[in-house]
Parts: C-alpha cells; structure tokens; sequence
C-alpha cells in the first residue's frame, strides 16, 4: 500500500522537482561530510580526511555517500543494516539515539581504529532514514600508541571494541560509556573529540532529511530515493554494457604478516556477462597469524572500490550503483577474516582486492586501467613527547606514491592509493608544529623503475628528523617484496620501503614493516614510495621525452640510458647515442 502511494506521488510530481530532491539528497551526503571535518580534533580527520559520511533508507540501502576514503564504499551501509537487526528490528530505536560501532567481522568494521556511529532519523514518529559516518579516530587504546600495530596476533590487543551498541540514547551522551572511553585511550581529548564530530555530522544529516521531507512530503522523498537507487543502477548497467563480455584473472602475493610469514598468494577470477561482474576470489591463502587480514566488508569495500572505477566513477555512490557486482567467496581467508583474528592494518591486504580485480582486466581495458601503483597506504605511527610541550605526540598518516602508467598517459607522481581516494598527506608544516619533529625533505622518488613508452609515476621521499629525546616509530609498507607490475612490455615499478639513519654510528636498516622502533635525537627516518609501473616497451618512448623526463629530475643521466637506451650529453641534454636495441624497434615501426 505505502509503495503504490509513494509511485502514486511520483507520476504526480514534474520530474524537475524529483531531480532537486535527488540533488539535494546528495548534498546532505556532502554538507556531513563538511561538518565533521570542520569539527574534529585528529588532523587524521580535517588534514587527510580519512572517513566518509552518508545516508541510507531505512532498509540499510546506501543513498549517497560523501568521502574522502573510497576504502570506506563498502562499510556504511553494512553498519547500519547491524543496527536494524539488532535495535530496530526489536523496536529498541527513539528519536536521538546514536549507535557505534567499529566490529571487524560484521557490522561494516574495517579495524578497530576505523569507528561507526549511525542515527535513525524519525518522521512522523517512524524510521526514514539512517545518517551514518565512518573515521579513522587517532586512538582508540590497545597495546600501541596509534592503535594499530604491524605485530598484533588477536584483536584484544588492537583497542577499545565497540559491538553495535548506543552511546547516545534520546540525544543525550551516555556518560558511563564516555568515561570507559576516556579512561582507555592515551588521548580522551582528540578521541571524544572526534566523537563529537561525528555526532555533529549525523545531526546534520538527521536535519537536512527532515527540512526535505518538511518541503516536498515524505511520500515524494521516499519515492525520490527509490528512483536515485534505480537510476544508479541504470547507468551503471549502460557501462557495464561496455565492457568486453569474459573471464579474466589473475594472481600476486602479500609480502608478509609482520610477524615474519608469508609470502601469501591471493587470486581472483573476474567474469563480465550482459548483467552481472562477479568476482570469484576462491583459492585465496587462509587468514594469517598477524594483523593484514581483512574482513568481508574490507573485501566488498575492495571489490566495489575498482568497480565504480571501471564503471562510472563520476556516477554518485548508491545502492543501485552496485547491484550488478556478485562476490563469490569463502570463510577464513586473508580477505574473510574471522574473530579473533588480528586485523589492524588491514588495508595492506584490501588494496591487493582492488588490485587484483584491476590486474586481471588492464589488458583487457586498457583504456580504462593502468598498471599497477605502489598500491599500499605505506602508513606511519610516531609517537614521542613534543620537545616543546611535554606532551604525547601522536602522528598517524599516510604517504603518497606513483602510479601506472597507461595507454595513453604517463602515471601519476606522488599521489594517493587508490583505498585512500581523495584524501591528502599531512602538510609539512602541520606535521612539524603539531608533532615536534623536522621534515628534512620531502621530494620525489627518482629511484628509476616504471620504465616505458608510457613511464610509471614517481613515488615520494620524506625524512622525519627526531628532536625529541626518544621516539617509537611503528610502519607498514606493503609492495615492499612484490612490486607494482607493468603492463605490454613496461618494466616494474620500485618498492615501497623505510630507511632509519641513527645518528648514533649504528648500521642503516631498511624493512617494510615495523613495530615500535626505538629512535634517538636527531636519528632519521626516510619515508620511500615506489614508482608505478610503465606501459609499452621503454625503447618506444620518443627521444625528446627522455630528454625532458631527465630536464625535470624524474629519472637520472644513468636511467635515460640503462632503460631507455638515450645517452645524453650531460650538460646540454643533446643525444649523443641511441642504443641497438631502439634502431630495432623504429625499424619494426
């Protein structure tokens, strides 16, 4: 009956106002997620904006979604569809009330670090609608300062869990909560100020919907929602329509789990029919002692991740967007991580679902895909008390890298993975002021690597100079062993990796992962992204953009000629030989 009302409302209504209401549903998503950067205390948040807000009805259907994080596509909905099986479904939900959550293994839980708050939004004295927002929230206790480590083994010793319960009944804080809160983490002042942030964001949201349904009636609203979910759905099939109809896979392996095992071999098989993108990802290596595992929402986050990529990016995030991709897979596997499995930094084996979905169709797109980036979040936690304040400074970050090149392009230098989306890297500035160290540098990766007729973007170098008397440095760069591959004969790209320079006359150490590392005054940490990998064959890059990749400090004298067969006069930049091997593929030409 309520539906036939609400199609009723539809064909009563001009389609110009359907449009508006639309429009202005995907604002709310946008307006939330301004709010809660302008409101939090974590530069994690305002700085990186890692997190995303969002709507969705009150069937748990995603609506719109407005973030920084495209990690998080695959989270919010989940959140909320456990907050209607376990509150709403039993009548336990009043206007006011704001659920949290952060469970890894259900409840759209990533890591414990990355926390859920969902709001029903009432009308008419029934649930419309649900505001949610996801964040990284800088500390949230367990055994590290940050939170998140590279050695956990169980999630007990990665913070504070939160399993789908209220800390806001009625509009008001419950304060017992609040305290347990406070008193476990190391910071109770950023952390509940980012609680409070994400408060601000819901209620926002909780406003907007219902000045929308004050305006148009709740009925058009309603019927609006489910032509936004049907409309999603319709352009996206109209890409998919695009797409070459078959079965692609591809295979690559994990470096590690931090606690020294691994290599892990992951796999999927994508198949493209007229109406569906299933991704099979069974054969995958099972869940690991240490913490990379990641959880179902972490592999549908993954999954939808590359496929709005593929599709539609511009198309706004919806349910509809993503009804046709299937996910096959099975229980216990580093992408389907069961409790109490350690899942902290998650994202290392995430992005390889992202990846491996890309992998498996560049050859087959290339005109929509890459080769592949440096791929992981090549995240850092330093921890030291502020030489000027005597305080705990606690820096959690990401770091850029390069990217692929493509057919027709040349890839990206220092920016994002693709799991970290339109997010941003500390300003150096902040990072110094806020955290009581100095940026020694922070330049480009000329390593070499990504070498092609279209050439693999440059990763980032970044040195971190500790002032105080001591510092713990913990880190995960993934891609440290495996690197980012090329595509129709572009070579490789570099990997990611962390040098530590003691002042101290001790031995330089270079690793992909660590834990707690104990630093000294004015010992050294360099930060190093990889290249992304090239595309083509190197000796097919015509000379003059040898000669300006060098001119602009992207590759060395050295690399023009071991990869790309130019000599160039060092001075004058002229070509004073061109290697055998590039005679023989202009002849081929």
């Amino acid at each position: 009956m309520e539906e036939k009302k609400r199609a009723g409302a539809l064909r009563d209504v001009d389609p110009f106002t359907v449009e508006i209401i639309k429009d202005s549903l995907i604002a709310i998503g946008d307006e939330m997620f301004v709010a809660l950067q302008r409101t939090s205390k974590s530069t994690i948040i305002y700085e990186v904006l890692d997190y995303a807000c969002g709507l969705t009805d009150n069937q748990a259907r995603l609506i719109t979604q407005g973030n920084g994080v495209t990690g998080f596509l695959g989270t919010l909905d989940f959140s909320v569809k456990d907050a209607i099986n376990k509150f709403a479904a039993r009548g336990l939900l009043n206007p006011g009330d704001v659920i949290i959550t952060n469970d890894p293994y259900g409840g759209g839980g990533t890591h414990l670090s990355d926390v859920c708050l969902v709001m029903p939004i009432f009308y008419d004295g029934e649930i419309v609608a649900y505001s949610a927002n996801k964040a990284h929230w800088t500390e949230v206790g367990g055994k590290d300062p940050g939170s998140w480590t590279t050695d956990s083994t169980e999630v007990y010793q990665e913070g504070l869990q939160f399993p789908c319960i209220k800390i806001f009944e009625g509009g008001k804080p419950i304060q017992s909560l609040v305290d347990l809160i406070a008193a476990n983490v190391r910071m109770p002042d950023m952390t509940l100020g980012d609680l409070w942030a994400g408060v601000a964001a819901l209620r926002v949201g909780e406003r907007r919907f219902v000045e929308l349904c004050d305006k148009y009636g709740k009925d058009l609203v309603l019927a609006s929602i489910e032509q936004l979910l049907d409309n999603g759905e319709r352009l996206v099939r109209l890409e998919l329509a695009k797409l070459p109809k078959g079965v692609y896979e591809a295979e690559d392996y994990i470096d590690d789990d931090g606690l020294g095992n691994g290599p892990f071999r992951v796999c999927v098989k994508v198949t493209i029919t007229d109406d569906e993108f299933i991704c099979d990802f069974r054969g995958t290596h099972p869940q690991v002692p240490g913490p990379v595992n990641c959880s179902y929402t972490g592999l549908v986050a993954g999954a939808r991740c590359i496929f709005k990529a593929i599709t539609n990016p511009a198309i706004p995030a919806n349910e509809g967007t993503f009804r046709p991709l299937k996910i096959i897979t099975e229980p216990r596997t580093i992408f389907t991580a069961e409790r109490p499995a350690a899942v902290s930094t998650y994202w290392e084996t995430m992005l390889y679902v992202t990846d491996l979905i890309w992998k498996a169709l560049a050859p087959a797109i290339p005109e929509r895909l890459t080769a592949g980036h440096f791929l992981s979040v090549c995240a850092d936690v330093l921890a030291n008390i502020h030489p000027d304040t005597g305080e705990l400074a606690l820096l959690v970050e990401p770091t850029a890298g390069g990217w692929g090149a493509g057919k027709y392009k040349d890839g990206e230098n220092g920016m994002v993975c693709i799991g970290d989306g339109e997010t941003y890297i500390i300003p150096v500035e902040v990072a110094e002021t806020r955290y009581g160290f100095l940026v020694d540098q922070y330049a480009l990766n000329t390593a070499g690597g990504g070498a092609g007729e279209k050439r693999g973007g440059t990763g980032v170098i970044r040195d971190y100079r500790i002032l105080a008397d001591e510092a713990y440095f913990t880190a995960t760069f993934g891609r440290h062993k495996f690197l980012p591959w090329g595509m129709d004969g572009g070579k490789p790209g570099t990997r990611n990796e962390v040098r530590v320079i003691s002042a101290h006359g001790e031995p330089e150490r270079v690793f992909g992962k660590c834990a707690r590392l104990r630093l000294r005054r004015n010992d050294v940490v360099r930060l190093i992204t990889g290249c992304g990998g090239g595309y083509g064959n190197p000796y097919r890059r015509p000379v003059e953009k040898v000669q300006e990749d060098v001119r602009n400090g992207y590759i060395t004298l050295n690399q023009a000629w071991e990869d790309y067969g130019v000599r160039l006069n060092p001075e004058t930049l002229a070509v004073e030989e061109l290697a055998p091997q590039r005679q023989d593929n202009r002849a081929k030409d």
